[in-house]
């Protein structure tokens, strides 16, 4: 016979809101602090995705000692230098790390733009197929701001879509856990 105790779903979940809520306060926080500092937000940015490489390179000169055969040997030791080195200029030289991830962010807007334009026109009949068109619009706009301006958007582009999104992140975070808390109150 299993009694309800402390293992219980409901009992888990009272226990979870707290440390959701306060997860969510600090993304608003982080937002905020990112928006209002871009360019603090975008080293940083820089330098965790410089580590990631690193580490990621590490990582695969680990795996390339597992690998069962020469050419899985060669592709995983290329790949970590690739990445090591990458992640290593990236430390060693954070403005222009900053510039390339700015361009790299315009590269990947643009083509986003591209996919979403293609898939909008191709779901044309169905509801909703116009705002796939308009996130287009709007991310293409936002790609060309960045690609004409660059390098000087690297200044602001990353920090203040990384703000925009950790801010916008922590406030559903926020409403999703203060619907469940409500919704589990009412349901017990």
């Amino acid at each position: 016979m299993t009694t309800i105790g402390a293992t219980s779903p409901a009992t888990f979940a009272k226990k979870s809101f707290g440390w959701s809520i306060a997860l969510s306060v600090l993304m608003i926080i982080a937002g905020i602090l990112a928006i209002a500092s871009p360019l603090a937000a975008g080293f940083a940015v820089n330098i965790f995705v410089a580590w990631l490489l690193v580490f990621s390179g590490c990582v695969h000169l680990v795996f390339a000692w597992f690998s069962p055969n020469t050419r899985g040997l060669v592709w995983e030791v290329l790949v970590g230098i690739l990445y090591g080195l990458i992640g290593v200029y990236l430390v060693m030289h954070p403005v222009r790390g900053l510039e390339s991830l700015t361009l790299a962010l315009a590269i990947y807007l643009s083509l986003e733009a591209i996919l979403e334009f293609a898939l909008g026109f191709t779901i044309r009949p169905l509801p909703g197929s116009a705002w796939l068109v308009f996130d287009g619009v709007i991310t293409l706009i936002l790609a060309v701001m960045i690609w004409r301006s660059w390098p000087s958007s690297s200044g602001w582009a990353i920090g203040l879509l990384v703000g925009i999104s950790m801010l916008f992140s922590g406030t559903a975070r926020l409403a999703l856990s203060m619907a469940a808390k409500s919704t589990l109150a009412k349901m017990t």
